[in-house]
């Protein structure tokens, strides 16, 4: 049955063969021009088509490239990036630097008077109730307890403990610290002591005949046993009038920046 099958169907494919042949041997060349055509016309859209995804995959190959490109520029440029900051950060070491060795300069110009030993701020302890200083010389540099600590402005405080490389300054804006001062026009003498409130002294003391006048300046007296005398503390900022004149007081504004503090001297004789 499965070959009977078989030969049927491979007669009637022989038909077909022979009947394509007659009808392809019996065609005009002007009828295939047409059909050719009209093939053609059928063929033309998909040709088209296919025309098409090949740029489109031609540019994607393109897209790509130029993204690896851009990739490889935008790292190199990073990197050009990284340097400069670098370079830049080197910059502003060496512009600090010679800041505090300018400072240095005019501290030992301005001082030339006193034997003193350079230091820089390595640490701050700031608060409400205190105001400390850490600097990097200590007791095998010559330091010790109750020496003057000065700066280009005037003056910052005095030694209250050292270690072998190490000491500690307890700046005159601090709460526990009490000073010696004289008023520079009248020779008045008045105690000045660091403010809780402010970052302004407070001058206490002040005699019933001085005469105070605010933006005058204010010295060290070198009563005290600390401080010598003259080196310059700030200047008076306000006048603060009490119904009882024993207890007026006037606050002073130091001359040094504590906040931009970086190098001192410490008066070591």
């Amino acid at each position: 049955m499965y070959k009977k099958k078989t030969g049927f169907v491979g007669i009637i494919i022989t038909i077909i063969i022979l009947v394509l042949l007659v009808i392809l041997t019996n065609i005009n060349i002007t009828k295939l021009t047409h059909i050719e055509s009209a093939f053609s016309n059928i063929v033309m859209p998909f040709q088209t088509g296919i025309t098409y995804l090949k740029n489109k995959i031609s540019g994607n190959n393109i897209f790509f490239a130029d993204m690896d490109r851009l990739k490889e520029e935008n790292k190199n440029l990073e990197q050009k990036n990284s340097e400069l900051e670098k370079s830049l950060r080197e910059l502003e070491i060496i512009k600090a630097e010679n800041s505090t060795l300018k400072e240095y300069l005019n501290l030992t110009e301005k001082y030339s008077n006193y034997t003193t030993m350079p230091a820089y701020i390595i640490n701050k302890d700031i608060s409400n109730f205190s105001n400390i200083l850490v600097i990097n010389v200590g007791s095998k540099d010559g330091i010790e307890p109750n020496m003057t600590v000065i700066a280009d402005k005037g003056l910052v405080g005095h030694i209250i403990s050292v270690t072998d490389h190490t000491a500690k300054v307890q700046t005159i804006i601090d709460s526990s610290n009490t000073i010696s001062a004289s008023i520079s026009t009248s020779k008045d003498s008045v105690i000045c002591r660091g403010n809780i409130d402010s970052s302004n002294l407070r001058a206490t003391y002040i005699p019933t005949t001085a005469n105070l006048i605010q933006g005058d300046s204010i010295e060290t007296s070198g009563l005290g046993g600390i401080y010598p005398k003259g080196i310059y503390i700030g200047t008076i900022d306000k006048i603060v009038n009490k119904k009882n004149i024993t207890d007026r007081y006037a606050e002073i504004k130091p001359a040094v920046d504590f906040e931009k503090l970086n190098a001192v001297l410490v008066i070591t004789n």
